[in-house]
């Protein structure tokens, strides 16, 4: 399949920023894609006109325009899932005073499609669109757990298991045994192994086809939060999620 050069280069642009990296001078964006500052300058302007890129008037850096928020929004919009969950993970959310989510697989990573924010909640650090490893995050391990035996591997090959925090698991054999505990119990939990301090549950989401289309969870601080009120958490957290597979079609 033949590759449009000036496409394949703006989007490689707009794959520069992230939510560590927000703005860039053409200098930076030149070095980090290898192309020249005429060339780089071109692109740039040509997304801009379009509303994918702005630029600061003031420091002259490019950050991404608010274009692809309001593709962003349209995309989610239609997402019926997303749709379906959400009252779920404001009355989860509301019964425990945590903060909720629900999240996604996309290639090799769980991303947040929905946040629902505690009125007791401390978390900050989860945002809609963060993408969240497989090993390490609850909802990683939620998302990937039901599925068959070959698609875990196919999942699995080539995966690299980062070190999050003192607690995060790094090698194959441990992860996947912990996956067979999780289809048991029906849930999957990260104790401090993504964030310091945090501790997570979550639970798959099926659709009509018994697949799995989500995962839901809910995030608490161990220092808040105790291992009685966690359980109780869970309790909800796997009514919520049964429910709205029902909606979605499922039939245990």
């Amino acid at each position: 399949m033949p590759i449009i050069q000036s496409l394949d280069r703006a989007l490689n642009i707009l794959d520069l920023f992230d939510e560590h990296t927000k703005e860039l001078k053409i200098t930076e964006i030149s070095t980090r894609i290898g192309l020249h500052k005429s060339t780089v300058h071109s692109l740039l302007k040509t997304l801009q006109m379009h509303g994918y890129i702005a630029q600061d008037s003031d420091s002259g850096k490019y950050k991404l325009g608010l274009k692809l928020l309001e593709k962003g929004q349209l995309l989610l919009q239609g997402m019926d899932i997303r749709a379906t969950a959400r009252k779920h993970l404001v009355s989860l959310s509301e019964q425990t005073g945590q903060t909720t989510h629900l999240v996604i697989l996309d290639g090799k990573e769980g991303v947040y499609l929905d946040k629902v924010e505690g009125d007791k909640a401390a978390i900050r650090y989860s945002r809609i669109g963060r993408r969240v490893p497989l090993h390490s995050s609850a909802t990683g391990k939620a998302l990937i757990a039901f599925r068959t035996t070959e698609d875990i591997e196919k999942l699995l090959n080539g995966y690299r298991y980062v070190r999050q925090t003192g607690f995060t698991k790094t090698d194959k054999e441990s992860f996947v045994h912990e996956l067979a505990d999780i289809r048991l119990q029906g849930y999957a939990i990260d104790n401090q192994e993504n964030e310091p301090g945090v501790r997570c549950a979550s639970v798959p989401i099926f659709n009509h086809a018994g697949d799995v289309a989500a995962a839901i969870s809910i995030s608490t601080m161990i220092s808040v939060v105790d291992d009685e009120q966690f359980q109780q958490c869970i309790r909800l957290l796997l009514d919520e999620a049964a429910q709205i597979s029902q909606l979605l079609g499922y039939k245990s």
